[in-house]
């Protein structure tokens, strides 16, 4: 077993940075993926970010924005997210799963943090 918590959530302007952290226990952290996801209110949960050895990957539009990284001394894993726009409104969530669940299938990941708010106001 996995716990994830997410942390780092709040309000923040429209061009501003937050920074979002995802503290693992139970299992030896360097050992997963790690992924970000996110769900506005009405829309489909929708994926972010993912890193794997060492390796991300990015949805499209979040892509230059955003920036995972994992501390695995700290069993940590980051999100940096950079020029939020109102539409980055929504709850995000990590994730942990295989080193192959890296990616945008949700269903690959086998455990899930309990969400952080974060509201960009415009």
């Amino acid at each position: 077993q996995v716990q994830l918590v997410e942390s780092g959530g709040g309000l923040v302007q429209a061009g501003g940075s937050l920074r979002l952290s995802c503290a693992a226990s139970g299992r030896t952290f360097s050992g997963y993926a790690m992924g970000w996801f996110r769900q506005a209110p009405g829309k489909e949960r929708e994926f972010v970010a993912a890193i794997s050895r060492t390796i991300p990957y990015y949805a499209a539009s979040m892509k230059g924005r955003f920036t995972i990284s994992t501390d695995n001394a700290k069993n940590t894993a980051y999100l940096q997210m950079n020029s939020l726009k109102p539409e980055d409104t929504a709850v995000y969530y990590c994730a942990a799963g295989p080193k192959g669940a890296a990616g945008p299938n949700a269903a690959a990941y086998d455990y899930w943090g309990q969400g952080t708010q974060v509201t960009v106001s415009s």
